[in-house]
C-alpha cells in the first residue's frame, strides 16, 4: 500500500492529526508526510493546517480497505480470487489489468481504485473518476475458450449489478443496452467489458464497472450527460463502499464463473425486466451511418432486436452507441 494511501486512511476521519505522529506511525519523516499532503491536494481533496493541532481533511472520507471487503465476502467466492490491489490513485483499472500478467495464479485478479486520472467509458470515453466518490472496479478472469462464447457477457455482468442496487433498495433504475446503468434516465454507472487472447482460446476478459455512490458537485462540469449517484437515488441512506464493493464483486464474480457453460439465455428473462429502451423510438449511431427503429428487446446472444418498420435487425455488442430520442 502506498504512502499517500496509508496517510489517507489516518486522516480519513476529519479530525486533527499531528505531522509528528503521522511521521512516526507511517514510518516516514516530516517532510515525507508534506510531501505526501501535497499529493492528497492534488487529487482535489482540501487539508486544514493548524499550527498547534496538525492536519485534518474539511470532510470525513469513507475508504475503502481490503480487509473490510475481504470479510464481506463469502468463503466459496474467496476461492475463486487469486489476488486484489487497491490503488489511491491509477489511470484505469482496466488498462492495468489489461497489462496485467498472471503466469502463476489462478483465479481472479482485481483492481480497485480511490481515483482514476484516465478513466474510461464504452468507445474511449473518459469517465470521470472523483477521489473517494465512486466504485472503479475491475476484475480479470480467464477462459480456455475462445471470445466467440462470451456473447452478452456485459449485458449479464449488468444483471449482476441491477440484483447488488436492488438489494439496496434502489428503484425506477435499469439498464441500456449494452451497458449503461441508469435511473430515471440519468446516469448513474456503467460497464466496460475488454476480451484478449486467440480466437480458439485462451483470452483474458476484463470487466470493469464504475458506479457513482456520492459526487461531488463539481463533478458535473467534466460530465457531458445527465447523472445521478447512490447518495440521491437512495436520499442520503448510501450504503457503505466496502460493502457495496464487496457485494458486487460476489455477484460480479458468480456471473464470470459460470459463463461458458450457462452463457446469457439464463439472464435474458432478467435482462427485459430491467430494460428501459424496450418498446421505444431510438436512433441508434454506428461508424458512418445511423438506423432508426424501435427496439424490440435483446436475442439469446445479447444481441439488441431493431424493428426498422421493414425488418428486425439484429445489432450485436460493442458496435454501436444508442442514444433514446426525446
Amino acid at each position: 500500500m502506498s504512502s499517500c494511501l496509508r496517510l489517507l486512511q489516518k486522516l480519513a476521519d476529519g479530525a486533527f492529526h499531528s505531522g509528528e505522529v503521522l511521521a512516526s506511525e507511517l514510518g516516514i519523516t516530516r517532510a515525507a508526510v508534506w510531501k505526501q499532503l501535497k499529493r492528497v491536494e492534488a487529487m482535489g481533496l482540501a487539508v486544514d493546517a493548524v499550527r498547534g493541532k496538525g492536519y485534518r481533511l474539511q470532510h470525513p472520507l469513507d475508504l475503502l480497505d481490503i480487509g473490510e471487503i475481504m470479510q464481506r465476502i463469502p468463503a466459496h467466492v474467496d476461492a475463486d480470487i487469486a489476488r486484489i490491489e487497491l490503488f489511491a490513485d491509477i489511470d484505469s483499472t482496466n488498462r492495468y489489468l489489461m497489462n496485467e500478467s498472471r503466469p502463476h495464479e489462478v483465479g481472479a485478479l482485481i483492481c480497485l481504485a480511490e481515483s482514476q486520472s484516465n478513466g474510461r467509458g464504452r468507445r474511449g470515453r473518459t469517465w470521470v473518476s472523483p477521489f473517494a466518490s465512486n466504485v472503479y472496479l475491475s476484475i480479470k478472469w480467464q477462459y480456455a475458450g475462445g471470445p466467440m462464447s462470451l456473447s452478452g457477457l456485459s449485458l449479464a455482468l449488468g444483471v449482476a449489478v441491477m440484483r447488488v442496487l436492488s438489494g439496496y433498495g434502489c428503484e425506477d433504475i435499469g439498464l441500456k443496452w449494452p451497458n449503461d446503468i441508469y435511473w430515471r434516465n440519468r446516469k448513474l454507472g456503467g460497464i466496460l467489458v475488454e476480451l484478449a487472447g486467440d480466437v480458439s482460446g485462451p483470452c483474458d476478459v476484463v470487466a470493469g464497472l464504475g458506479l457513482n455512490v456520492s459526487m461531488p458537485e463539481h463533478s458535473d462540469r467534466d460530465i457531458d450527460q445527465p447523472w445521478i449517484d447512490l447518495q440521491h437515488v437512495l436520499n442520503t441512506r448510501t450504503p457503505s463502499r466496502n460493502d457495496l464493493v464487496a457485494r458486487l464483486i460476489e455477484q460480479m464474480l458468480h456471473v464470470l464463473h459460470h459463463y461458458p457453460e450457462q452463457g446469457f439465455t439464463i439472464y435474458q428473462q432478467e435482462w427485459q425486466r430491467w430494460d428501459i429502451v424496450k418498446g421505444k423510438s431510438v436512433c441508434l449511431s454506428l461508424p458512418g451511418s445511423e438506423k432508426q427503429g424501435i427496439v424490440q428487446g435483446v436475442d439469446a446472444e445479447g444481441a439488441l432486436l431493431l424493428d426498422t418498420g421493414h425488418t428486425v435487425e439484429t445489432i450485436n455488442s460493442g458496435e454501436i452507441s444508442l442514444r433514446i430520442q426525446t
